[in-house]
C-alpha cells in the first residue's frame, strides 16, 4: 500500500465513525421523543396519501388517457397535448384573463390587511375594535356560492344597488351585464370578504411590538403616522415579503368557483380563466389528457414564479422562503 492509500483509510474511518455516531443519536432521540413523531404522523400520512400519491397520475398529461385501458395502458403521446393548447386561439386570452386578474386581485388586495391591522391596533376603543373585528371576519365565514348569491343580489339589474341609484335619479348600471364590470366585482368582492380574515397575521405580528418603542416615541414628540412609518411598517415588512411571495406563487391559480359562478355569457370574454377551462374541458367534454396538460402547466408556471421573486426576495431584502 502506498503513502497516499494509507493516509485516506484512517479519515475515511473517521467519516464513517462519525456517520455511525449521528445515526445512533438519531435513534437515541427518536426513543426519547417518539410521542412527538405519533403525533406528526398523521399529517404525513395525510401529506403522502392527497399531495405526493396523486402525482403518480400527472403522467396523464403525457397520455391519450382512455379509462377503460388504465393510465399504464393509455398510449403514450409526449407533449402533444401541451402543443395543442398552445396552438388554441384561446390561449392567449386564457393567459391574458388570468394574469389580469391575478394582478389586479394581488395588487388591489395586498395592502388593504396591512391597512386594517394598523388602524385596529391604533383605535383608542375596545368595544369598537373588537366590533369593528367581528364585523370584518364575519365574510369570511360565508360560502362562496351564497356570497356570489349576495353580490348578485345586491349588483342585479333589479339589485339593492340598482334600486338605491334608481331613488337618486340616475339611470340602472347592468354591473353583471357587462364583461368590463367582471374583474371590477371580482376584486373588490374578495378584498370584502377576505380583508378581515387576512389582517389577523399582522394583528398578530404588531403584538409582539414591544411598547417601549412606542412609549419612547411619543416622548420624543412622535405622531401616530411616524410610529407607524418607523416602528409598525419596519416590524411587518418580514411578514409582508412572506406573504406576498407566497401568493406571487399562485399568480395562475385564481380561484374557480367565484369565476364560474360569476361567469355568464356577457362577461365570458373576461372571465373565462385557466381553472374554469380546465372544469370545462376535463369534467363536462371527459378530455381528461389535455386538461391535465394545462393543469400542469399551470402548476409549473406557478413553481417558476415563485422559484424567481423568492430569490429576487432573497437578493434585495434578505428576506426569503429559504
Amino acid at each position: 500500500m502506498d503513502n497516499a492509500s494509507a493516509k485516506n483509510v484512517p479519515a475515511a474511518n473517521a467519516k464513517k465513525e462519525l456517520r455511525a455516531l449521528k445515526w445512533r443519536q438519531y435513534k437515541k432521540n427518536i426513543r426519547k421523543t417518539w410521542v412527538l413523531y405519533l403525533f406528526v404522523l398523521p399529517a404525513l400520512i395525510y401529506m403522502l396519501l392527497f399531495n405526493y400519491l396523486p402525482m403518480y397520475g400527472v403522467q396523464i398529461a403525457f397520455r391519450d388517457y382512455k379509462a377503460t385501458q388504465g393510465i399504464i395502458g393509455s398510449k403514450w403521446v409526449g407533449f402533444k397535448h401541451f402543443k395543442t393548447f398552445f396552438e388554441s386561439y384561446q390561449f392567449g386570452q386564457l393567459i391574458k384573463n388570468t394574469l389580469a386578474l391575478s394582478f389586479y386581485s394581488l395588487i388591489a388586495g395586498f395592502p388593504f390587511p396591512v391597512i386594517y391591522a394598523l388602524f385596529l391596533t391604533y383605535l383608542d376603543s375596545n368595544r369598537l375594535r373588537r366590533s369593528s373585528q367581528m364585523i370584518t371576519y364575519a365574510p369570511h365565514f360565508i360560502s362562496t356560492v351564497v356570497y356570489v348569491g349576495m353580490i348578485t343580489l345586491f349588483l342585479g339589474r333589479e339589485g339593492v344597488v340598482n334600486n338605491l341609484i334608481a331613488k337618486l335619479g340616475a339611470s340602472p348600471v347592468p354591473f353583471m351585464g357587462k364583461g368590463e364590470w367582471f374583474r371590477h366585482i371580482y376584486v373588490w368582492s374578495g378584498i370584502l370578504k377576505s380583508t378581515g380574515w387576512n389582517s389577523i397575521m399582522y394583528i398578530s405580528v404588531l403584538a409582539t411590538v414591544p411598547p417601549e418603542l412606542h412609549e419612547a416615541a411619543i416622548v420624543d414628540g412622535a405622531n401616530k403616522r411616524q410610529r407607524m412609518l418607523y416602528i409598525d411598517l419596519p416590524t411587518l415588512l418580514p411578514t409582508m415579503i412572506i406573504l406576498l411571495i407566497l401568493n406571487t406563487g399562485q399568480l395562475l391559480n385564481v380561484g374557480f368557483e367565484k369565476a364560474f359562478l360569476l361567469q355568464n355569457s356577457v362577461n365570458l370574454d373576461y372571465s373565462e380563466i385557466i381553472s374554469t377551462y380546465v372544469y370545462k374541458i376535463g369534467i363536462l367534454s371527459s378530455q381528461f389528457s389535455y386538461s391535465a396538460a394545462i393543469g400542469l402547466f399551470n402548476n409549473v408556471i406557478n413553481f417558476a414564479v415563485i422559484l424567481f421573486v423568492n430569490k429576487m426576495a432573497a437578493k434585495y431584502s434578505e428576506i426569503s422562503l429559504w
